[in-house]
């Protein structure tokens, strides 16, 4: 799976490791941060909701009070006077309408005896006779003894406020228990709606999109008495259908505040809300309900506003890692490429360039430690080259000195071995055979006849044709070769031309009697060579023939003797003029050929033994 991928530049590494190591924290550390924050901000923001619901609760019940206060010190007032018989008609109305006349929060005043007439004074442009007689006959059915009785909010019609209505007994009589008259009030609820109105002329959606929180009042029944939208109050909305008002209501007078985040539906979508609540009370059976909400969200926008920065600035960031990073890299990664290069040009053999690292840091001296020891290898290579030569130069002439020693003992094959050498080099080159199957070809042939030397002179130097039993000892010759030269490991490569150069295609050769392709090609060639030169020197037995009868004598035994490929190849040799009488035109290596390495032989094929 690696081998796949391929290398990796060191480039793209380091500018990795820079990233990871310089972004990784950064973005890290960044998220964190603004997690962290935005846990602060919604604590933050949590406390503040609470301790703005307990402000306006208190408010509305400072404000309940002053006008409870109001109402019950006109109650008493009439009781320390003796009661309401001490005034007539017109005093009870002229006092009403001065006591309205003086606080502007009061929309209506009204007296009204047991056993007398209706006493009241009101402001017509807010509210009509009518409502200020329906809300005191509200308020006064709710009366039982003595105890100050104090109405939900309700919206006055007429005049688009809402009001509460308070009333208080005046006790007479015989012992001051007796229920003669009821003070009653109608208080507006202005300064309330003023004190949960955010000092701005945004809708609800408007404050909640900007995140800021959002303050109404609540009745018990959950409807909605006082609201940023008056339109909202006015209409007496139930806000029942928010988790937070559900929540304040099902608390009752046991938790005065709390906080309640919720979730609710927004334009279809589900979002978190931050919600509070707190308990205004105005009397013992009459409560209201301070609600502040706020899209979480927007609330937070600092800390999305934060992470876009921290995105951006780690974008901004990687760039400039990126940028910075390719150069100081490419100052890093270029004297190793450098060395890379040097490397991979000594692995090809080519020793004649040197790197050039200029750098202060380590790589210079990794540079110049590389290009003394190119110099030290190099030099080395041309020690190892020329000992080679040398030991390819003296194998060679031992193998030609052993060749020489064979063919002198018989005055008429004198350098017999040496022709048959360089035909068969013409006839492999010709072939297509390397240069290196050539060479191997050529020092076989050079000792083709090694096993000669085991052979009796007076068999050897014999002038006349050998008798049949002589032949036999001749035909030895392959085998005893083989046993000789077996014994060397080096020679292991060229026994086949050695061993088989008597074999015939059709298996009447000798020694093994091999067929077609069970003889090497090393064999073919050397047997082609070998019958050529007899045939074209003389011998004892017999006149040298012309090359062109030589050659049509070998050709007659095609697939008989001889393989057609080998003979053609001889033949193309001679009629090209490469193989002429006493001359053989060899083309030159293309490179030059390793001199054979001593190592271990494997054992040859038992049909190999003598």
């Amino acid at each position: 799976m690696l081998e796949k991928l391929g290398r990796i530049r060191l480039l793209y590494i380091v500018l990795g490791v820079l990233l990871l190591v310089g972004l990784l924290p950064l973005t890290f550390a960044g998220f964190l941060l603004s997690g962290r924050t935005a846990d602060e901000l919604r604590s933050i923001e949590g406390r503040y909701q609470a301790q703005l619901v307990q402000d306006k609760a208190r408010q509305i019940e400072l404000y309940g009070q002053r006008y409870r206060d109001v109402v019950t010190g006109l109650a008493r007032a009439f009781e320390i006077s003796g009661g309401i018989q001490s005034l007539d008609d017109s005093g009870y109305d002229s006092r009403l309408q001065k006591t309205l006349q003086e606080d502007p929060n009061l929309i209506a005043l009204a007296l009204w005896p047991v056993d007398g007439t209706l006493h009241r004074a009101f402001q017509p442009d807010v509210i009509k006779l009518e409502e200020v007689d329906a809300r005191v006959s509200e308020v006064l059915a709710r009366m039982s003894g003595r105890g100050l009785v104090v109405s939900r909010p309700q919206i006055i019609r007429s005049g688009q406020e809402m009001a509460l209505t308070i009333a208080e007994p005046v006790l007479g009589g015989a012992n001051n228990q007796e229920v003669v008259a009821a003070v009653v009030a109608i208080v507006s609820f202005q300064e309330v709606f003023d004190a949960v109105q955010q000092p701005t002329s945004k809708s609800e959606r408007e404050l909640l999109n900007a995140g800021l929180p959002v303050v109404f009042v609540v009745d018990q029944n959950g409807r909605a008495v006082a609201h940023p939208e008056a339109s909202v109050a006015f209409s007496e909305k139930p806000m029942t259908d928010l988790k937070v008002v559900q929540d304040w209501q099902e608390s009752g007078a046991q938790v005065q505040s709390a906080l309640a985040p919720f979730s609710a539906t927004r334009d279809g979508q589900t979002v978190e809300m931050l919600g509070s609540y707190a308990t205004a009370e105005l009397d013992k059976n009459s409560r209201l309900g301070v609600i502040a909400i706020q899209d979480e969200a927007a609330a937070l926008a600092s800390v999305a506003d934060m992470r876009w920065q921290i995105l951006w600035i780690s974008l901004v960031a990687a760039l400039l890692t990126i940028l910075f990073g390719i150069f100081f890299a490419k100052k890093l990664t270029n004297p190793v490429q450098e060395l890379a290069g040097g490397a991979h040009r000594i692995a090809s053999g080519d020793f004649s360039k040197r790197i050039e690292v200029t750098s202060r840091t380590e790589l210079g001296d990794l540079g110049n430690s590389f290009n003394i020891m190119t110099d030290q290898i190099e030099r080395f290579i041309g020690d190892l080259q020329r000992s080679a030569q040398e030991n390819r130069e003296l194998f060679i002439g031992t193998v030609k000195g052993l060749a020489a020693a064979i063919d002198g003992k018989d005055p008429y094959t004198r350098g017999h071995s040496e022709r048959v050498s360089r035909f068969s080099m013409a006839i492999a080159q010709r072939l297509g055979l390397d240069d290196e199957e050539v060479e191997k070809i050529r020092i076989s042939a050079l000792l083709h006849d090694v096993g000669k030397i085991a052979i009796d002179d007076n068999i050897l130097k014999k002038p006349s044709a050998l008798t049949d039993e002589e032949y036999e000892i001749m035909k030895g010759h392959p085998q005893k070769g083989y046993k000789i030269m077996s014994q060397i490991p080096a020679m292991k490569e060229f026994l086949p031309g050695m061993y088989m150069h008597h074999e015939m295609v059709n298996g009447m050769g000798y020694p093994q009697g091999l067929k077609g392709d069970e003889i090497p090609l090393m064999g073919k060639i050397v047997a082609v060579a070998d019958t050529f030169d007899a045939m074209t020197t003389d011998r004892p037995y017999q006149k040298a023939m012309k090359f062109e009868d030589a050659l049509a004598r070998i050709e007659s035994f095609v697939g008989t003797r001889y393989d057609p490929a080998v003979v053609a190849a001889l033949a193309e040799a001679c009629k090209e003029g490469q193989i002429k009488p006493g001359q053989v035109k060899l083309r030159k290596p293309t490179k030059p050929v390793a001199t054979p390495q001593i190592q271990p032989m494997a054992p040859m094929n038992n049909s190999l033994s003598a």
